[in-house]
């Protein structure tokens, strides 16, 4: 019962760190009409802003901070110049954010170098507490509270979306932009805001994951971008529930097969993702078209 217990801990520990990379996703291209595959490369900037950071200061919140900062700036640049050229055009989003994608990665190592980077766990979330004889690591219980949190704050922003007039403001921008600009609102900016929210929470993620993996390393962002984009599909495109009970999902097979059937915990979230369009082509809490 006891092992059950961890892997269920640590199942939900990843599919909260999972979701911090997928929410980002479903934030954009619900509200935005966007797909990024450049988002990866956001995450890993994130992350390694947060170690250096931690390395030069000991402030975990510091760190923290300077991965959302550098996540707001990057969301900001590639809003302007690489995202609002394609808006509307999913086709050519796909192919400029790859791009991205692996600019990010190749920056990666010029700045910090080639060789991954150890990521220590902060001292006051290092250790365990021991329950019942279940072990309950501390730093993995953090996750899963701010990913709750984050989960919560998502959920009143898609409220407010959905019945304020911001909301409609951002909906009609998608639309038809040019009729929204033709009536005195700054749709442009709207979208950067947006954009750059995802691309905070990406580069939360990457802070968060860093002490969870304890290392960092430059390809991380794809590896992780492809688990996301998993994700995304699965839950339903555009949908912050079903993103969230997707990560959820992905994250306690991943840990259950991992120590049941080592042989499929590579494959099984694809041939998950596989059965659930199978079965209903739209996500699990996805909407038709």
């Amino acid at each position: 019962m006891a092992t059950v217990t961890n892997l269920l801990v640590n199942g939900l520990a990843t599919g909260m760190l999972v979701f911090l990379l997928a929410a980002g996703l479903t934030l954009i291209f619900g509200l935005m009409d966007v797909l990024n595959f450049g988002h990866g490369g956001l995450f890993a900037w994130g992350a390694y802003s947060g170690v250096w950071l931690f390395a030069r200061t000991g402030s975990f919140i510091l760190a923290i901070i300077g991965a959302i900062v550098t996540g707001l700036v990057l969301g900001l640049v590639m809003e302007r110049i690489v995202i609002r050229p394609v808006y509307g055009n999913h086709v050519q989003q796909i192919l400029v954010t790859l791009g991205v994608m692996l600019v990010l990665s190749e920056l990666l190592k010029v700045v910090w170098g080639p060789n991954p980077i150890s990521a220590p766990v902060p001292k006051a979330l290092d250790g365990s507490w021991s329950l019942g004889g279940v072990i309950f690591i501390k730093y993995r219980l953090f996750i899963i509270g701010v990913g709750l949190l984050v989960l919560l704050v998502l959920l009143v922003l898609h409220l407010l979306m959905n019945r304020t007039r911001l909301g409609l403001i951002v909906r009609a921008g998608v639309q038809n932009k040019e009729m929204v600009q033709a009536l005195g609102i700054p749709i442009h900016r709207v979208f950067t805001g947006v954009f750059m929210l995802g691309a905070a929470m990406a580069a939360l993620g990457g802070v968060l994951l860093a002490p969870y993996s304890g290392i960092v390393f430059a390809e991380m962002g794809m590896q992780f971008a492809i688990l996301a984009f998993i994700v995304v599909v699965i839950g339903g495109m555009g949908n912050i529930n079903g993103s969230a009970l997707a990560s959820v999902i992905v994250g306690l097979t991943g840990s259950l097969m991992a120590y049941y059937v080592p042989d499929l915990s590579l494959a099984v979230n694809m041939l998950l993702m596989v059965l659930v369009l199978l079965v209903k082509p739209s996500g699990l809490l996805g909407s038709k078209g």
